[in-house]
């Protein structure tokens, strides 16, 4: 859709290089395809939004990815290329506080249409207990091991993300007006799909032996506070952070007394504290996805898959009934 392609702004290479950013370590598609099509060029943070983006996009919309599939979306430094391809977009799709990189190279950049996702839904303050009563198993509960903070992982909630949606289509509307009617058509379809799979959470954990379920990284909270869970966090929102010896003997204490029976680890990172922890106390072991990205690992091809895939691994893991 950009058919002329605009310069780089010494702002935005200034900010490359303020960033320490080395190898040019690429989008899906490549930084050099990211724009000056004939279609709304979109630049997608990481998976979720590019779903979102081809979903309600379909054939109008060229988008390409920051995050590679595999890549901790957490720990993506944007390069200079991919900055550069920013310089190309029609529009760019971000999570704001998820990826500081990207939201640097956002603020810089001269792209028309910048859609902030968290700004379409509400977020929450988040630690590594959400939802429920499981620290009162704790000794004087979890003290200084609470790391709280503005927790972004809104997708995992079928009715946030689907707030989104909405926003998303919205604004694709405004910057390609020609095409609103397939914009407005495909969001409600996606909308409703979400609005199915939310109904599938609910019924499917409406009845089960235990509500806790803990997990290696606090990526769950909306999920649990959705359909009455409660979320226990080997450590907090910040996948690559270490638990001490006292979290982890507080969540062996809360599993023997709530009847946990699994520790939830995830695709993009190492499951070694999550064994473990589980090996200490017997429990089983499996894999609860953020779906921050899709690759050949994950249970499912798309979003939709891979939330399926969560809901049976978490109704045996809780005992549906």
């Amino acid at each position: 859709m950009n058919v002329r392609r605009r310069l780089i702004s010494g702002s935005a290479l200034a900010a490359a290089t303020a960033l320490g950013l080395g190898a040019l370590t690429g989008c899906s598609g490549g930084a050099s395809a990211a724009g000056n099509t004939d279609k709304l060029d979109v630049v997608a943070s990481f998976y979720p939004m590019a779903f979102l983006a081809n979903e309600i996009g379909g054939s109008h919309v060229h988008v390409t990815t920051l995050t590679t599939p595999g890549q901790e979306p957490h720990d993506l430094e944007i390069s200079p290329r991919q900055i550069a391809g920013l310089q190309d977009s029609d529009a760019v799709l971000y999570l704001k506080g998820l990826q500081p990189s990207v939201d640097k190279a956002v603020a810089v950049s001269p792209v028309r249409t910048k859609i902030d996702a968290a700004t379409l839904t509400t977020l929450e303050e988040h630690g590594t207990e959400v939802g429920g009563h499981a620290a009162e198993h704790a000794e004087g509960g979890h003290g200084d091991e609470e790391q709280t903070g503005k927790d972004p992982h809104i997708w995992l909630d079928p009715v946030r993300y689907a707030q989104v949606a909405k926003g998303v289509g919205s604004a694709f509307a405004k910057a390609d007006p020609k095409h609103r009617a397939d914009y407005e058509k495909n969001t409600d379809a996606l909308v409703k799909r979400l609005d199915e799979l939310s109904t599938h959470f609910a019924d499917g954990l409406a009845h089960t032996r235990t509500k806790v379920f803990i997990t290696t990284h606090a990526a769950f909270g909306y999920l649990a506070e959705r359909y009455g869970l409660t979320e226990e966090a080997i450590s907090g929102l910040d996948p690559e952070s270490e638990p001490s010896a006292v979290r982890v003997k507080d969540l062996q204490k809360l599993a023997k007394a709530d009847g946990v029976t699994t520790v939830f680890y995830e695709t993009l990172v190492s499951d070694r504290t999550a064994k473990t922890i589980a090996g200490d106390v017997h429990l089983k072991t499996d894999v609860l996805d953020p779906v921050e990205g899709i690759t050949d690992k994950s249970r499912g091809k798309d979003y939709f898959a891979v939330q399926e895939a969560n809901l049976k691994a978490l109704q045996q893991a809780l005992g549906a009934k």
